[in-house]
This record gives structure tokens, C-alpha cells and sequence, in this order.
């Protein structure tokens, strides 16, 4: 029985979960194999006596591991080596998503954390190996890719890089359709202040989520510096502050600890007002815990019914919240990955990672799709699907239309952001196409001609042709948005313009027409000199 500790062990209740499958384990009477970040950082605690245990780097020995552990022996290993191999064989929870690591370990020594005595000192993977991961991944099939790390900010200052340097050589491997969307994973304040444009015009991406996870922890100095957290809470107020102004529509999440050792009412008065002020949609709270081993599990403790009181207000306070109000009747582009617990609706993202639930088939994982927001809830908001969209030629012209997508600059002859060219909607003066209003003008005109001409023979000729000329254009590329390849689509489609075999089938039509017309007049006098 392999039990593996993943979940975090800065806080102790993780550790205690841990502790009560072991002892289960044990009961049953079965061989026993931890690993993770528990037995890591905890590995003298006696819940770990006489099971085998693998450190957080030694994870590609697991097998190694159970084998000898079958036998009746108990090993451990928890040396710390290289870093482990990013294509170890594994099965994904999820198929549609890869959870990459770009690092191991941190730079930052916080009071309350263990995760230091489990992970060490930062190491980081090498660029050309993360961008050759994400190759591969996208090679499996995988839709999303979640860059893991305790410090995404921190990434690269061991081998003489840096985030923005990362982001964009990962970004460069992701499909120009966006069918495969970046997220980018918990980084906290310190290393990114220097960064904050180049991470927003990376978060801006066409194929990376405008969502990041930026933890705070209290909004008071007094206690971030008893936490020893590097950072001052106006230094958090311009990463938010300036990611939010360079990033239209970015969610940031953050996480508070309630009840830290020498927290004052004033101290908590000021988290609260933080919290209020920015009205984050995601906000993870969690009450003090006191790790053995670390710094604060000697500092005085603050009651635990004043722990609790003020988790209690301040979860009330961000309960409060509605941050999706607003979104109801919009059309967003969503990226659909998961089944919902309800198992009923699927689960898809917008491009600022907020949840969608739409009904759907199961056929639709791993798709993405246009949907209009139906209704809206606390924690997601319900979709209805318009239309899937298609991973060729991504965004037809009534997609763009309904998300109001600036898609090309100004002078450009054709978009830049998907994978083949499209019509730009930049007006005829800078780009030589239609303007708005004369695009919509052929729209209404096409539907009123096809409203017309939908009872008729000689209208089933005329959608028939339309069809054909449209399946040309697709088949010929003409999507380009210059103004003599409009002029060939509208000539081809033009009901004015009869070829030979048209002409043919229409004469058909009138003949047979004419025909059954006399055949029904010779018929009527026939039965009339019978009587």
C-alpha cells in the first residue's frame, strides 16, 4: 500500500490525515510505503516507525521501493539528488491536463512553513527541458498545463534565468488555435515586482489563463514581518493593483492565515479591510497551525476561540462577495476539461479561469467551445454552448462578432492570433475589406433573401448554390480579408451569375413545371367531355 502525502504540510492538518491512513494501514496489516512531503520534512515522527519512506526527489525509485518493501523490508530513502526526470511514466488524474513542476524547493524562509524542510533550497529545471516537456504533453493530447512550484516567481534565480524567460519559451510551444491554454501557478510578491509587465503581457496571451494565485497572508506589516514574508502589504497592493490595470478581466486568487502568533484585532481589522477592498473571487483561508520544528511553534499563540471567531468573520466577509454578477447574457470562450461532482454538467474556464458549467455530452472534454452565460452563482456560473469551436480555423466571423474581439492592429492585412488568417475588422481605409456596417448590411440581406426564397424550387437553387460557393472559399483559403478575394467569394455566390449546368438545372425545373401544369389542364377537359 503506497500512501503518498501530496497534499501541502505547511499546515497540520495534512500531516494528521497522514497519520490516520498509516495507522489504518497498519491495522490492516498491510506493507506500508509513504511518501511525499510528510514523510520529507516529519521523518522522526512515530507514526513513520517500521513503514518504508521516499523522499520528494527519490520518486522515480518508488518502484524499486515497494518491491523490497513486499519482501519484508523496510527502506528509506531520503537523500536528496538531482532532480527528478520530467517524463517519468505516470497516469494523469485528469488526461486533459498536466501538472508540470518548474522547480523544487524555495528561497523564502517563512516562519510557520515546513515546506523548506521538505523541499530545500530552490532548484530549478533548465528551460529548454520545460519547453521540451510541454511539447510532448501537447503531442499526448493534453488541453491545459498547470505550472507547478512553491514559487513560481522565484523560478530560475539557481541558474541565471527568470520567469518572463520561461513563460515565453513555453508560450512559443502552445498552438496558435489556442486549443492548449497555459495556467500559471502561485507566486508569491517578492520575485515578480520586478516582472509585473512582462508577467501581464505574458498573462494577456491568447493561450494563457488571465488568473494568478498570489498568496498574501495578512494584511498587516506587524504580522507579515513576524511571518517573515519579504514584503510589506503595499508592495502586494501594486502587483494587484498593477496586473489588474494591465490585464483586462484577470481573477487573482490570494490566502490568509487567521490567528497568527501576536495577531491583534487591529492586525486582523487590517486583513479584513485588504480582503474588502479588493473583493478577490478567490480567497483560501485557513486557521494557524503550529508546525513542529518551525520558528513560530515557539512564539505565543492567540486563543483558539479567537483563531476560530475570526476565520468564521472573515470567510463571512468574503462569502459576501458576488463576483461573477454581471456576466449573465455574455458570450465567452471556454476550454471544458472535467465532469462537475454533480456529474451532470461539464466544468470549462473562460480566458480569466472563471468556472462554467454547461450540459453537455462527454464528447466535449477536452474541447473548447462559445458559450452564452445563462445564470450566475457564488462560486461558478451556468453556460449554455452556441457553438463548439473549430480547431483549424478557430473563430469564424459571428464568433468574433458576438465576443467583440479586436483581433488585428490597425494596419495589419490579417490577424495574428490564430492559426490561419482571417478577415480583419480593422474597416476598409487600413486593411482594403468591408467596414462594420456594410458587413452587416450583407448579413441582413442574405437572411431576407433567404427568408424570401426558402419556399421556392428556384430558392433551394439558390441555397444550394450559396453552400457551394462557401465549401470554394473553405477549400481555397479565401479567408484572407483582401478585397479581390471578397470580390471572387460574392461573384461565385451571386444568384446573377448562372453557369452552364446551372442554366441547365433551372431549365429543367421551369420544363417539368410547365409540363405537369398541361398534363393537369388536358386531364380536366378529358374529364369534363367523359360527363
Amino acid at each position: 500500500m503506497v500512501l503518498n502525502s501530496y497534499r501541502c504540510t505547511v499546515k497540520s492538518p495534512s500531516q494528521s490525515a497522514m497519520d490516520t491512513l498509516i495507522s489504518k494501514g497498519k491495522s490492516a496489516k498491510k506493507p506500508l510505503v509513504v511518501a511525499g512531503c510528510v514523510p520529507q520534512g516529519s521523518r522522526n515522527v512515530k507514526e513513520l516507525d517500521g513503514v518504508s519512506i521516499v523522499g520528494v526527489q527519490q520518486i522515480d525509485r518508488v518502484v524499486e521501493v515497494v518491491e523490497e518493501t513486499l519482501k519484508g523490508h523496510e527502506v528509506r530513502l531520503l537523500n536528496r539528488k538531482t532532480l527528478p526526470a520530467l517524463d517519468l511514466p505516470k497516469v494523469r488524474k485528469n488526461k486533459f491536463v498536466e501538472i508540470l513542476p518548474i522547480n523544487v524547493g524555495c528561497l523564502g524562509a517563512c516562519t510557520y512553513c515546513k515546506t523548506k524542510h521538505a523541499r530545500g533550497h530552490l532548484g530549478s529545471y533548465t528551460v529548454d527541458s520545460l519547453a521540451g516537456r510541454v511539447k510532448t504533453v501537447i503531442d499526448d493530447g493534453v488541453k491545459e498545463i498547470w505550472l507547478s512550484s512553491e514559487d513560481t516567481g522565484a523560478y530560475g534565480r539557481d541558474i541565471g534565468v527568470n520567469l518572463p524567460i520561461l513563460l515565453n519559451a513555453i508560450v512559443a510551444e502552445l498552438p496558435s488555435d489556442a486549443s492548449t491554454m497555459l495556467r500559471i501557478g502561485m507566486t508569491n510578491p517578492p520575485f515578480i515586482l520586478e516582472h509585473l509587465k512582462d508577467i501581464a503581457e505574458i498573462l494577456r496571451h491568447p493561450c494563457v489563463y488571465s488568473f494568478l494565485h498570489v498568496p498574501v497572508q495578512s494584511g498587516s506589516d506587524a504580522i507579515l514581518t513576524a511571518m517573515n514574508r519579504e514584503y510589506t502589504v503595499n508592495e502586494f497592493r501594486t502587483v494587484v493593483d498593477t496586473l489588474t490595470e494591465l490585464v483586462p478581466g484577470i481573477q487573482i486568487a490570494t490566502d490568509i492565515i487567521c490567528g497568527f502568533p501576536g495577531e491583534t484585532d487591529k492586525d486582523f481589522s487590517q486583513t479584513v479591510s485588504l480582503i474588502k477592498a479588493y473583493k478577490f473571487a478567490q480567497v483560501h483561508i485557513s486557521q494557524f497551525y503550529p508546525r513542529p520544528g518551525t520558528p513560530a511553534a515557539r512564539m505565543k499563540k492567540v486563543p483558539s476561540n479567537i483563531v476560530k471567531q475570526r476565520s468564521r468573520e472573515l470567510t463571512s466577509v468574503f462569502e459576501a462577495f458576488t463576483p461573477y454578477n454581471g456576466m449573465e447574457g455574455r458570450v465567452e470562450r471556454i476550454w471544458i476539461t472535467d465532469i462537475a461532482t454533480d456529474g451532470i454538467h461539464l466544468v470549462g474556464h473562460t480566458k480569466a479561469y472563471v468556472q462554467v458549467l454547461i450540459v453537455a455530452q462527454e464528447s466535449m472534454l477536452g474541447t473548447s467551445a462559445i458559450v452564452k452565460i445563462t445564470s450566475v452563482g457564488r462560486w461558478s456560473v451556468f453556460g449554455e454552448v452556441i457553438e463548439t469551436v473549430n480547431q483549424i480555423n478557430h473563430k469564424s466571423k459571428s464568433v468574433e462578432k458576438m465576443l467583440g474581439e479586436e483581433k488585428c492592429s490597425p494596419c495589419s492585412d490579417s490577424c495574428a492570433c490564430s492559426s490561419e488568417p482571417e478577415p480583419c475588422a480593422c474597416g476598409p481605409e487600413s486593411c482594403g475589406g468591408q467596414n462594420a456596417s456594410e458587413q452587416s448590411d450583407v448579413l441582413q440581406n442574405d437572411v431576407h433573401l433567404e427568408d424570401q426564397n426558402r419556399r421556392t424550387l428556384v430558392g433551394w437553387l439558390l441555397r444550394k448554390r450559396k453552400i457551394q460557393a462557401q465549401k470554394m472559399v473553405e477549400n481555397n483559403g479565401i479567408a484572407s480579408g483582401s478585397q479581390k478575394k471578397q470580390q471572387e467569394w460574392a461573384k461565385a455566390a451571386a444568384p446573377g451569375e448562372w453557369g452552364v449546368v446551372d442554366r441547365a438545372v433551372l431549365g429543367g425545373l421551369i420544363v417539368s413545371i410547365f409540363s405537369t401544369v398541361a398534363l393537369l389542364i388536358h386531364l380536366g377537359f378529358k374529364t369534363m367531355s367523359s360527363k
